[in-house]
């Protein structure tokens, strides 16, 4: 008997899914250590065990958000068990993601170095 396999973009479909999910139940957590944030990504392994769910926060201390997250990881996964039609739904590991910061910080930059050589210009007789 052959398996049919699973459509390569059924992952991520359910991982799409949690994602949406996750941002809707995130805003009905009451620990005040979660600050405004949004869920950026979801990553799920192939057997849909795990989900690295990464977030950027506009309000808030990441290190305590992330924590707040991971402690309130089960009841957001029961929250999944009663929103997704999938028979595993992964065990949630919440992390900071910095990609947000670091673009400001190199945005920054490049500002920075753009001024500089605009001076340097200014400075040199035609």
């Amino acid at each position: 008997m052959r398996h049919k396999k699973a459509a390569p973009n059924r992952s991520f479909r359910v991982s799409d899914q949690i994602q949406r999910d996750l941002s809707e139940l995130v805003r009905g957590l009451k620990d005040p250590r979660i600050g405004l944030l949004t869920i950026n990504s979801v990553d799920i392994t192939p057997d849909y065990a795990h989900a690295q769910v990464y977030f950027s926060l506009l309000v808030g201390d990441s290190a305590a958000c992330e924590e707040a997250l991971n402690e309130a990881a089960g009841f957001l996964r029961n929250g999944l068990f009663k929103r997704l039609q999938i028979h595993t739904v992964p065990t949630l590991h919440f992390h900071f993601d910095r990609t947000t910061e670091r673009a400001a910080e190199i945005n920054t930059l490049i500002r920075q170095a753009n001024s500089m050589r605009a001076l340097d210009s200014d400075d040199k007789p035609i």
